[in-house]
This record gives C-alpha cells, structure tokens and sequence, in this order.
C-alpha cells in the first residue's frame, strides 16, 4: 500500500488554522468586543496577524535545510499568501476606517507619517509577490527573474518591522524581538549554511514545482 503524503494532510490542517484568527476577529466584532477603540484593534490585530505570517513563512526554508523534510516548502506559497490576505486586510482597515476612501487624505497620511509611508511601501511590494505565486508566473517570468523579484520580500520584512517600530514609539519590545527574529531567518540563509543545503539538494529538488511562493 502507498504510503499517503503527510503534507496532503497538514495542508488543509494550515489553510483552516491560518483562517483562525480572521475568524475570531469577525466573531468579536459580532458580540461587540473590539475594546474602546474598535478601529485600532482591527488595525492593529490584521497588522500582527500580517507580520505573524511573513515570519512564519521566511521559516520554511531555514526549515527545510535544518530538518531536511523538503516537503515543508509545499506550504510556503499558502502561508505567503495569508502574509498578504492579512497585509490587505490591515490595508483596507486603514483606508476605510481611517481615511473613508478619501485619495487626496491618503497620500498626505504617507507623506506626513513615516510609519505610514514604510508601511504603505512594504504592502505595494507585497503585491507582485502575491501575483507572481504560481507556477505558472515562475515560466513566464523564468527562474532567476521570478527568484530577483522574490528577494523583495526581504525588503518587505524590514520595512515591516520599521513600520511596527515607528508606530508604537515608546514600547519597543515587540518590534525589537520580530526584528531579532527576522535577521535570525535571514542569517540562517547565510553561507555557513550552504554545505547543509546541498545535503538537502535532492529532496528539495523534487519539491520544486510546489515551491514557488512568497519567501524563498
């Protein structure tokens, strides 16, 4: 009998478990527990929400070379792309609740506000990212076109943490600690690593055509 492929299982285990907290948010908006300022806890849970995902997803490949479970980078595309589900939501908090739709207040916002503007930046970028996800951008634009464009996301995450920085000023914690954690991830990509990676080459190798996705 063929053995069954974990991740066919831990996939849709993910995909329900990354819809968790939209859901809770939903539901605490329902029974009206959004605190004294509803606005802000969107914002602000949608933001986190965001980052929480772009790390997770930067972690698959450090993952991948220390574990050498190559069928880890399967999950990166989905976990990618809630970084971006949870960046847009964020976003649209932000220009609808902040902003109603008013253009002209928006780009005073980013001009005036360097939170604004780093954070603004980092959700355009994501964007590409998010569209060039599938297997089929990967042909079109070809490998190390996509893989440049993809690097991007490096950017991202430090304009991110620069964002969450310069918004909350005074309480550094959480931004300092995702900040660690983020050049931890990339430092695990450094090459002092290389000679794992190659260990790992053959199983990755086989996981190619799922492995497109924001992060790598």
């Amino acid at each position: 009998m063929r053995r069954r492929d974990p991740v066919t299982i831990i996939k849709p285990l993910v995909f329900f478990a990354a819809l968790l907290p939209a859901a809770s948010l939903v539901f605490r908006a329902f029974v009206g527990r959004l605190g004294v300022n509803p606005v802000e806890t969107i914002e602000h849970f949608t933001g986190e929400w965001g980052l929480y995902f772009l790390l997770i997803t930067l972690a698959i490949t450090p993952l991948r070379r220390l574990t050498g479970w190559g069928g880890i980078v399967r999950l990166r595309r989905m976990l990618g792309l809630f970084c971006f589900f949870y960046a847009t939501l964020h976003f649209s908090a932000w220009l609808v609740f902040d902003h109603f739709f008013d253009v002209m207040e928006m780009a005073k916002d980013i001009r005036k506000r360097p939170y604004v503007t780093v954070g603004f930046s980092a959700f355009v970028l994501l964007i590409p990212l998010a569209l060039t996800s599938t297997n089929g951008m990967v042909k079109r634009l070809g490998g190390g076109r996509w893989k440049r464009l993809h690097s991007l996301v490096y950017v991202v995450g430090t304009l991110v943490i620069l964002h969450y920085l310069w918004l909350v000023k005074k309480d550094t914690y959480y931004p300092i600690l995702y900040g660690v954690i983020l050049v931890a991830l990339l430092a695990l990509r450094a090459p002092v690593f290389q000679c794992q990676r190659r260990k790992l080459a053959p199983t990755a190798a086989a996981a190619v055509p799922a492995a497109v996705t924001i992060g790598d």
